[in-house]
């Protein structure tokens, strides 16, 4: 985690955006990922030319070539590490006439088949920082914050991330970090699986996704691992491009050399290519309402003929999951027991056609401050011939924050015991009883419950026996009340007299 001072330096890089007049968010982070990118094409081309004075070759392919761009300023001066000494004036007009232009329409030819992520979405890159003094802070503040470590980078550009006040657009809000961490955790992706999040934003699963297969003990001695792992893996698609540059950049900061974060409306197109071809899906899916059918994938419609976005997302996964491929997805609850065909239908193929493992029913508020809508996490395995015996059931009361606004960190949390008891799902957790907080329920009961699939539908509530008084006794204490109160009123005038 940043520490104290790092979280201070970024929250003044903040209100630098702020008081210089860039007040969307998305801006601000948009801007800071151009500045961190060109500190990173420094340390890279830093790197290279190390390696060449080491081995005595010339460097192939620099980022920064010698001589001048096409407006005739030397490539030096793009380097990170030679600006920082211009005068501010100088590096407003460095970066509004050279460096934007050279990250839009030189970058990407200059990696010379090294077509990166992050080369190809800083293709539309624009400069909007409004005035020389505000860019000059802000470089010199970026400057000072140590970014040496892997995972700081990673968790300073996830400070930032929190920062988006302005989620909620067209459904999206940022999934809880704490949240994805148990779903990572319960599909448990493995070293050569390939990983998507059809709905990428900011990459929060891939980045979490990551960060699990980091800790495999083979990753860093077994180079095929090593190579699928930077450049194979990791597949996000999202169809905003300010989201595909925070989101390759966030997965930049956290390591990941060259992830596939691709521009691609999800429910509007489904290349056969992209078919049965990941192992995992990690998604949290913007509820956006209803599309019209033209707008939507013919293959998509096949599956399940609805207008709901949710539910063509739904659909979206299991096509895009090989055999045996698992998902863990956040749904709103209206798909546990929408009475609509569409509803319906999605449910019973996902109970009969395939392996529903668990439903884990989240609090409300666990997305504020940005939505109050209540939802759940289903987790399911593609098999195309079922498999589903039970499906697994949690209640969840507490995600360890409050539930309300300030979402204001508390003592405990069930979600390490959701973790602990969805291991022992096909064991001890079948002797649990429909009042406790997890519990099995049949397929065959689901299928007589018109496959609904909300909590409550299964879970039978404790009733305590509460002794209440007897009518005449209440009646009685009433009666003195109101004697108190006429007394009381008596005395009052008395004393107004």
């Amino acid at each position: 985690m940043i520490n104290g001072t790092v979280r201070t330096q970024v929250d003044k890089v903040w209100d630098t955006f702020w008081t210089g007049g860039i007040s969307n968010p998305l801006e601000v982070i948009e801007q800071i990922t151009y500045l961190l990118f060109l500190k990173r094409l420094d340390e890279e081309q830093t790197g290279l030319e190390r390696r060449a004075n080491r081995t005595g070759k010339p460097i192939q392919n620099p980022i920064f070539p010698d001589g001048t761009d096409p407006r005739g300023r030397d490539y030096s001066d793009l380097r990170w590490g030679r600006f920082k000494g211009f005068s501010r004036e100088e590096k407003f007009k460095l970066f509004s006439e050279h460096i934007f232009p050279f990250m839009r329409e030189e970058l990407t030819r200059q990696s010379n088949g090294e077509h990166s992520t992050y080369s190809h979405h800083m293709k539309d890159a624009r400069f909007t920082i409004p005035n020389a003094g505000v860019l000059e802070r802000v470089i010199d503040i970026i400057a000072d914050i140590d970014m040496t470590a892997r995972d700081t980078t990673g968790d300073l550009y996830e400070y930032m991330l929190s920062k988006i006040a302005t989620a909620g657009t067209n459904g999206q809000f940022r999934t809880p970090r704490h949240i994805i961490e148990l779903m990572v955790q319960m599909t448990d992706p493995q070293p050569m699986e390939a990983i998507c999040d059809p709905a990428s934003g900011t990459c929060g699963f891939l980045v979490r996704a990551a960060e699990h297969l980091w800790e495999s003990p083979d990753l860093l001695t077994n180079q095929p691992q090593l190579d699928f792992y930077h450049h194979e893996q990791f597949h996000g698609y999202d169809f905003d491009n300010t989201m595909l540059r925070i989101g390759s950049m966030n997965m930049l900061l956290h390591g990941v050399e060259n992830p596939v974060i691709t521009y691609r409306d999800s429910l509007a197109e489904l290349h056969s290519a992209e078919e049965e071809k990941y192992h995992v899906v990690l998604a949290n899916p913007p509820f956006a309402g209803s599309l019209d059918y033209a707008g939507v994938s013919k293959e998509l419609l096949a599956t399940v003929k609805t207008k709901k976005t949710e539910l063509l997302f739904l659909a979206l996964f299991l096509r895009l999951l090989r055999n045996g491929g698992r998902a863990a997805v956040i749904v709103p609850d209206g798909v546990l027991f929408g009475s609509s065909k569409a509803h319906k239908d999605l449910r019973k193929l996902l109970v009969e056609q395939h392996k529903l493992d668990a439903v884990v029913k989240l609090p409300s508020g666990v997305f504020k401050p940005y939505a109050g809508v209540s939802t759940a996490i289903l987790f399911f395995t593609k098999t195309n011939s079922g498999g589903t015996d039970n499906v697994w059931f949690y209640d969840v009361k507490s995600d360890g924050f409050s539930l309300d606004d300030k979402r204001t960190p508390l003592g405990s949390s069930d979600l390490a015991d959701v973790l602990e008891r969805y291991k022992q799902r096909t064991t001890t957790e079948a002797e649990r009883t429909r009042t406790d907080r997890s519990f099995l329920v049949p397929k065959s009961e689901i299928a007589e419950n018109g496959y609904d699939l909300s909590l409550n539908r299964y879970k039978e509530v404790e009733y305590d026996e509460v002794e209440h008084k007897a009518p005449e006794e209440i009646i009685a204490e009433l009666e003195l009340l109101e004697k108190e109160i006429v007394d009381g009123m008596s005395e009052l005038k008395d004393l107004l007299k």
